[in-house]
């Protein structure tokens, strides 16, 4: 699939076959992840894969009750690695860059499950701390998305995008 078609055609997708996702995919696509861009190519950035019901459940229940993200045949969490960041960059690695690491990688995951006939959704709202109880995630290494992904039961319609117009501004000197 090409890049910008990919870009153009992924919607989040919040219905789910019944269908599990074959590791191999899984494999695939955290792959993508590993070749987005990171500051100082440090790739401060970790994912937790989660396959498991009643986890599923758990994470629904922390991400303020969208049960989708229970329903999904997994969910991956992107995490940003804030130690690994800061060993290199200080307070500005644990406080922005790692977060953008792990932002990039989600993103490029997000293009590849795409691309691979999958479907997911971005799921930024959600209890920090209960995440990080429930995953029993370290501390110095935060939850960023939540990635409830599997093959779509729903093709939803393009959403309303701003302008080039509306967004680009261009600096006179």
């Amino acid at each position: 699939m090409d890049v910008l078609e990919a870009i153009s055609e992924r919607r989040s997708i919040r219905k789910f076959k019944k269908k599990p996702v074959e590791d191999e995919l899984l494999n695939r696509i955290i792959e993508s992840g590993i070749w987005a861009p990171s500051a100082g190519n440090i790739q401060s950035w970790e994912v937790i894969v989660v396959k498991d019901s009643e986890t599923k459940s758990k994470l629904a229940f922390a991400a303020y009750m969208r049960d989708f993200i229970a329903e999904a045949p997994v969910v991956m969490v992107s995490c940003a690695n804030e130690h690994r960041s800061s060993a290199i960059y200080g307070a500005r690695g644990m406080d922005l860059y790692c977060i953008q690491d792990a932002a990039c990688a989600a993103q490029n995951m997000l293009l590849a499950i795409h691309a691979l006939g999958l479907g997911a959704c971005w799921i930024g709202a959600f209890d920090e701390e209960t995440v990080r109880n429930i995953l029993e995630i370290h501390e110095g290494v935060r939850p960023v998305a939540l990635i409830p992904l599997g093959y779509p039961n729903e093709k939803p319609y393009p959403p309303i995008r701003r302008g080039v117009e509306d967004v680009i501004h261009y600096k006179k000197f």
